[in-house]
């Protein structure tokens, strides 16, 4: 987590310096006046690495560190089972469709489709989220 935090809040100091530049050159282009578009812009993606990075440097100093924070790490040491991958699945597929619903209705004002679309995208992130829970699996004490 050492190399993620240092990179987002180096990213960071530079969103911050671009922000205050653009501001102060848009500033004096433009008799006085501040072209706050690009100007908040910049700032909230400054706030947005600020808290990537602040999450990462605060997991950072909790956790051991990992073989790619460590000088003398190798590859081997980070071998073994890193988790479990849905062998295949429909749900992404269908979250996109509602998704694709949602944003329609969002594009053409219809509040019908946009609701239509946000309940459709609460029930396939559900069936994402909860297909290995249901069904007739059975745990091991029956």
């Amino acid at each position: 987590m050492k190399t993620e935090w240092r990179i987002f809040l180096t990213i960071a100091s530079f969103l911050l310096f671009a922000a205050v530049l653009y501001g102060g050159w848009t500033w004096a282009d433009s008799d006085g006046r501040v072209e706050w578009i690009g100007t908040v812009a910049l700032l909230l993606s400054f706030l947005l690495c600020s808290m990537c990075g602040g999450f990462f440097w605060f997991v950072s100093r909790r956790i051991d560190l990992r073989p790619e924070d460590r000088p003398d790490g190798e590859i081997a040491d980070g071998a073994g089972e890193i988790g479990f991958f849905s062998p295949g699945s429909y749900w992404p597929f269908g979250l996109a469709a509602a998704a694709t619903i949602a944003g329609l209705g969002l594009v053409f004002w219809q509040m019908w489709l946009l609701g239509l679309g946000a309940v459709a995208v609460i029930f396939a992130a559900c069936g994402l989220l909860f297909e290995y829970y249901t069904g007739t699996r059975r745990t091991a004490e029956h």
